[in-house]
């Protein structure tokens, strides 16, 4: 295994060192430690406090902690240790929070795996990561999409959990009774390991020694901008240092006498940016973390009411979906200090009214896979800038180099490819040094998004380079169009993507989601955006859909519809 790919320069660009928040020190040192090193501080320094409040059932932090050390002894007795790797396939669960760390003290590897994935899907990434062992839920589901892959991939063992094992009693009844036609009942041979009987043990775990710089902690599967799926190897360094960036950025509690914050753990925890910013954050600041289950409006509005969190991290389309919500009065959102915003570009209409509705600060922050994620963000309180991803995180530095050339440095104000050095920076993708390669300039890692920085040192994304629009040769932006779409009342939600076009090389195409009961035409938007958009920008095509396709965590899936578009004008 080799350390991160970059490391920050000596001096970073002034610019931005002026608009710094006064309580943030850009050169702070953050000593490497192992990521289980977060949850160990909690304990030690917490026991008391609440950890994880998962349908109504509470865990401290001194129950947490022994958990996972009973969890690690029985992964290290299954013979789970360094080199080896552990498959996560759980939903928002006390589980996921157990194995996570537990496999990270054993000196293994963490694979997150999407629960929605198929069979192949899952296939093919237990081979590309060698993953060992798995562990999921007794829900038919999940288990049976695993179960049979025991016997025709190298995966040696899975670890069911039980589900109504981890619910408060009258809800544990009630669920067993509900669910009992999905529920699976596992044989208890070596192959399949109940978690009951994996934690059946005295604890006292003992880690090996680890190399925070050097040995991996998570492999995180991303598209990238190939779309082909690529293990980004996140060492235990990259992590622990980002969850540690992001306490240094986010103030905790009010005045001199800090509280517990409360965090809503609603973004699925296997995707990179919960990982870091609702789970490690909040374990590192001693908060406690309100996991739901999946997604669903009017359960997490009611947990909102009634559990009152200070802190919410969401992607554009759940706040969206929040401010557009019919019934958003009879909820109560005023426990809530501050929201982050994340996964994808966040409209300043929908910025303003959910401040507007809520009266808390909603910063958008910006980062990726690759970098455990988060490079750069909003300060909460302090300034922050419409439009704006924020200042880079400390130690962190961005560059904005030209996308051809990538060896030259665009001067400040131009636009061109972002590329990023930090210890938050994997150390490379997974068996694919190519890949590794093509995406380093320099040292500095290739994001693949197109932006530039202004004069205060505030980072602005305008889009992704493979969704940039090259219509007659000039290049087209749709976050740009989309910014100027969502400032019509009557539009919900919306996406930009580029068509394919005989003459023009690619025309621009708007997938338009209408608020309830509005009506929304192409001359009526043609007519609101002829001010907004050149000529080159304006749509040639509308489409008026009741909704947009989504991924697990909520982002608008621009791949589906560009692969419908693209096979519409094949047909046609």
């Amino acid at each position: 295994m080799t350390a991160s790919l970059v490391s920050p320069q000596a001096e970073p660009a002034p610019r931005w060192l002026a608009s710094y928040p006064a309580d943030v020190d850009w050169n702070a040192v953050i000593e490497p430690k192992p990521v289980y090193a977060l949850l160990d501080h909690a304990v030690a320094t917490w026991p008391h406090r609440v950890a994880l409040d998962f349908m109504g059932r509470r865990t401290l932090y001194a129950e947490l902690g022994r958990q996972v050390d009973h969890a690690a002894k029985g992964l290290s007795a299954l013979g789970l240790g360094p080199g080896m790797k552990l498959g996560l396939f759980l939903p928002n669960c006390p589980y996921f929070v157990v194995l996570y760390f537990a496999a990270l003290k054993t000196g293994a590897t963490v694979v997150n795996y999407n629960p929605l994935y198929t069979p192949p899907e899952v296939t093919r990434q237990i081979e590309d990561s060698e993953t060992d062992m798995m562990a999921t839920l007794d829900l038919a589901q999940l288990y049976n999409k695993l179960d049979p892959l025991l016997a025709s991939t190298r995966l040696k063992r899975l670890i069911v959990c039980s589900m109504a094992e981890i619910l408060p009693a009258p809800k544990r009844w009630l669920y067993q009774i509900a669910m009992r036609r999905t529920l699976v009942d596992c044989p208890r041979d070596d192959r399949h390991i109940r978690f009951s009987d994996l934690i059946a043990n005295e604890g006292g775990f003992v880690p090996p020694p680890i190399d925070p710089l050097r040995q991996l902690a998570l492999l995180q599967y991303t598209g990238g901008t190939t779309g082909i799926p690529k293990g980004a190897m996140l060492t235990h360094s990259n992590v622990y240092t980002n969850a540690e960036q992001c306490r240094l950025w986010f103030p905790v509690g009010n005045g001199d006498k800090p509280e517990q914050e409360i965090m809503l753990g609603v973004l699925p925890l296997f995707h990179v940016f919960a990982m870091t910013v609702v789970m490690n954050w909040s374990i590192r600041v001693g908060a406690e973390i309100v996991l739901l289950p999946r997604f669903e409006m009017k359960g997490m509005m009611q947990t909102i009411t009634k559990r009152k969190p200070t802190v919410f991290a969401g992607v554009p389309t759940l706040f969206n979906a929040i401010i557009n919500n019919p019934k958003i009065a009879s909820y109560k959102m005023d426990s809530l200090r501050f929201c982050i915003s994340g996964g994808a570009p966040l409209p300043d209409e929908v910025r303003a009214r959910f401040e507007g509705m809520t009266h808390a600060k909603l910063v958008e922050g910006y980062g990726l896979s690759e970098t455990s994620p988060v490079v750069c963000c909003n300060p909460p309180f302090s300034g922050g800038r419409p439009g704006s991803v924020g200042l880079p995180y400390p130690r962190t530095i961005i560059e904005i180099r030209d996308a051809e050339p990538p060896h030259r440095l665009l001067p400040q104000g131009e636009r061109g490819e972002i590329c990023v050095r930090g210890p938050q920076v994997m150390a490379g993708y997974w068996k694919r040094p190519d890949e590794t390669a093509a995406n380093t300039v320099d040292g500095a890692f290739r994001t693949g998004d197109v932006g530039y920085i202004d004069t205060d040192g505030y980072v602005f994304i305008t889009d992704r380079l493979k969704d940039m629009i090259n219509a007659s040769g000039y290049k087209v932006y749709p976050r740009l169009i989309e910014e100027a779409i969502y400032r019509h009342p009557d539009v919900a939600d919306c996406a930009v993507i580029g068509m394919p076009d005989p003459y023009r090389g690619q025309t621009v195409k708007a997938v338009i989601v209408a608020k309830p009961g509005k009506t929304l035409t192409d001359k009526i938007l043609i007519a609101f955006l002829a001010d907004k958009l050149s000529p080159i920008e304006m749509p040639t095509a509308f489409e008026f859909r009741s909704s947009l396709p989504k991924t697990a965590v909520g982002k608008i899936d621009k791949k589906v519809l560009q692969a419908e578009a693209t096979a519409e004008r094949k047909s046609a």
